[in-house]
């Protein structure tokens, strides 16, 4: 694996992470979740723990960046959500 697609697999990992433990458009996902096996359940603690959700994110992702390096299947996505991550990151510095 390139440095290139390290670096976009981390940004990608980075911004899943984020959206399926923080973000208001998964709000219902982890509310079903915790609906479905209750408040305590250790799924409901994976869908909101940041260090818990990347770990099974990072495995997709290096799985797939390691898969697809060289092509736009992996570059494009991986790109997108590198810069929306980074873009979130820089609008709490700068807000």
């Amino acid at each position: 694996m390139s440095l290139a697609a390290f670096l976009l697999a981390l940004g990608a990992t980075c911004r899943i992470t984020r959206f399926i433990t923080k973000d208001t458009l998964a709000a219902g996902f982890r509310t079903r979740v915790a609906d479905r096996f209750g408040d305590d359940s250790p799924v409901t603690y994976l869908v909101n723990c940041g260090w818990c959700t990347s770990t099974w994110v990072a495995v997709a992702t290096a799985f797939y960046a390691y898969s697809l390096d060289a092509t736009a299947w992996f570059q494009i996505p991986a790109t997108a959500l590198t810069l929306s991550y980074l873009a979130g990151v820089a609008s709490r510095w700068l807000d």
